[in-house]
């Protein structure tokens, strides 16, 4: 059976073989949303170092959309031990309808406060 790329998809389909992005065993994934404010404009991104994404973030030192709308606020996270499922994760939530984004962050987050103390602390940093 041959590989194919999905349509609109940056990461190969291979059925029946291994996810072509590298697993870690040691190493954790994080899906994350970030927020300008309360129900504002939000950002859906994954990384394997959440703490030092957090940072960026939160002073603008990656150029794009967050930067330009000034999405820095942390609003919630998620663990993942593989990047393919991680990935997956962050694919799925980025075609989510705006309220229900806003529904999962209201039911883990109901008052939209900044969680990079949070952040820090899954990390292993003391805040």
């Amino acid at each position: 059976m041959a590989c194919y790329a999905r349509r609109r998809k940056p990461i190969r389909y291979c059925p029946n073989s291994e996810p072509t992005l590298p697993s870690n065993p040691d190493r954790d994934f994080w899906v994350y949303l970030t927020a300008n404010a309360p129900r504002g404009v939000l950002y859906v991104g994954m990384t394997s170092d959440l703490s030092g994404r957090a940072f960026e973030h939160r002073n603008r030192m990656l150029d794009g959309f967050t930067k330009r709308y000034n999405v820095g606020r942390f609003v919630y996270f998620e663990i993942h031990h593989d990047s393919a499922v991680a990935a997956s994760r962050e694919r799925l939530m980025k075609r989510w309808r705006r309220d229900w984004k806003i529904a999962l962050v209201e039911e883990n987050n109901p008052t939209w406060r900044d969680l990079f103390p949070d952040v820090l602390a899954a990390e292993g940093f003391d805040w």
